[in-house]
């Protein structure tokens, strides 16, 4: 039976981007009850996720970039030979069973997965994609959650967002009393989870002293500059030359 397998025999080379999104996440959202327009413990839960992957999961990824219900996963160098079927795969069901782990729902939830193949100077353009994104995000969950309240459906909230500029979404928070520009950082900004090199101090037994080793910490910060700023940009750049 093993010639009657269906499959693509694709291989990818690094360094690429896993990037997974829930299926159906409102219908999740709903069943647990997240606070509206953010959940904070979501988005922890989400954070532990992407810790997971780096610590846990055998894929070995670099960093991870979460924000709503996404991640993005960046690797340096790939498992299982670059085979994408799978990476999707195993990428995409350790998520969603790491996710359940962690918010303790026994309803089933699911991920997909996609490669998105990037040299390390677009993997820092990707980045900024991606916070850009989170931006918007964060500015439509607001507005859609003001007309929820003040009334509409969400399908006529969504209807009345669409096309509207972010300047002009930031001006119907700000007339209710809101200032997008205060809300958070990690629901404007996202959260990134990375590897990092740090100097441990040690006991030497055997020497009988004190001594340095270099060690990796898996760093969470849940409170990033802007991407496209020169400080972002310089904070990305000298973190993925790093990997």
């Amino acid at each position: 039976m093993k010639e009657r397998e269906l499959f693509a025999n694709l291989i990818t080379i690094p360094p690429v981007f896993i990037r997974i999104d829930g299926r159906a996440f409102h219908s999740v959202a709903e069943d647990l009850g997240l606070e509206k327009p953010f959940d904070s413990g979501f988005s922890g839960a989400m954070e532990r996720v992407c810790i997971r992957f780096l610590r846990e999961s055998g894929l070995s990824p670099d960093l991870a970039y979460t924000f709503s219900d996404e991640i993005s996963l960046y690797f340096s160098h790939l498992p299982f030979g670059g085979r994408v079927e799978k990476i999707d795969s195993i990428s995409a069901s350790f998520g969603a069973s790491a996710l359940m782990l962690e918010i303790a729902i026994e309803e089933p939830l699911s991920f997909d997965a996609r490669i998105i193949q990037v040299t390390p100077e677009m993997a820092v353009d990707y980045l900024i994609n991606r916070q850009s994104e989170a931006w918007r995000n964060h500015l439509n969950a607001y507005c859609q959650n003001a007309l929820v309240r003040e009334g509409s459906s969400r399908k006529e909230a969504a209807k009345k967002l669409r096309g509207l500029a972010s300047r002009d979404l930031h001006e119907f928070m700000y007339s209710r009393g809101v200032n997008l520009a205060k809300t958070p950082a990690w629901e404007r900004r996202g959260v990134l989870v990375y590897k990092q090199l740090r100097n441990v101090e040690g006991f030497n037994p055997i020497k009988g002293e004190l001594v340095e080793s270099l060690r990796t910490a898996v760093v969470s910060e849940r409170n990033l500059p802007v991407f496209s700023s020169p400080e972002g940009r310089t904070f990305l750049g000298d973190l993925i030359r790093c990997l």
